[in-house]
């Protein structure tokens, strides 16, 4: 929930600093990964075999959720994110393991051809979060958007795949920020009751 204490500018600066501090940690983290980071997530989706679900194509220094999503497409429709502009809600074109790519906005890649799904899973990448189940995103609003829009159709599950080393004490957080269910990462796996 937004600090009332806060104000606008001050909930930018302090979301702004948090990004600054957590982009460290997560490149240190990414520069020592081995692999296979996806197994704990691996493991969570394999409860939800079938459902619809959509990850993401890692850019910079995002763990990477596609072995994860490989194992999905085998059991049910995978999307990725697809930008079409500011403001904009996500829409999710349907993946599947070798398609053609093509290269989205701000460097997301998406499958070449747009096949429409709607997932009720989101694998969320993040710059940082906290035990409260905040997500820091990169400040566009994409996936609160996308979530809220979702959300407001059916309950969508919103999983936060992070490094461990993401974790910050606390953030800050706005009205518009949409809670994560959960977050997965290399070595343990976070629940919260809604």
């Amino acid at each position: 929930m937004r600090d009332d204490k806060m104000t606008a500018d001050a909930l930018t600066e302090a979301k702004t600093a948090a990004r600054q501090a957590a982009f460290p940690r997560r490149k240190e983290a990414h520069d020592t990964a081995g692999p296979g980071r996806a197994g704990l997530l691996s493991s969570v989706l394999a409860g939800y075999r079938g459902v619809p679900l959509a990850g993401y194509w890692p850019i910079r220094t995002e763990i990477s959720p596609i072995p994860a999503m490989e194992e999905a497409a085998a059991h049910g429709p995978v999307g990725l994110p697809v930008i079409e502009d500011h403001g904009l809600p996500l829409r999710f074109s349907r993946w599947e393991p070798g398609c053609a790519m093509r290269d989205g906005l701000f460097g997301a890649a998406a499958p070449a051809v747009d096949d429409w799904i709607t997932p009720e899973i989101l694998i969320l990448p993040l710059v940082a979060f906290d035990r409260a189940g905040t997500r820091l995103g990169y400040g566009g609003g994409f996936y609160d958007r996308t979530l809220e829009g979702l959300r407001a159709n059916r309950p969508t599950l919103a999983i936060g795949f992070a490094y461990a080393a993401q974790e910050a004490e606390s953030l800050p957080r706005e009205d518009t920020d949409q809670p994560l269910d959960m977050i997965v990462t290399e070595t343990e796996v976070l629940s919260f009751t809604r």
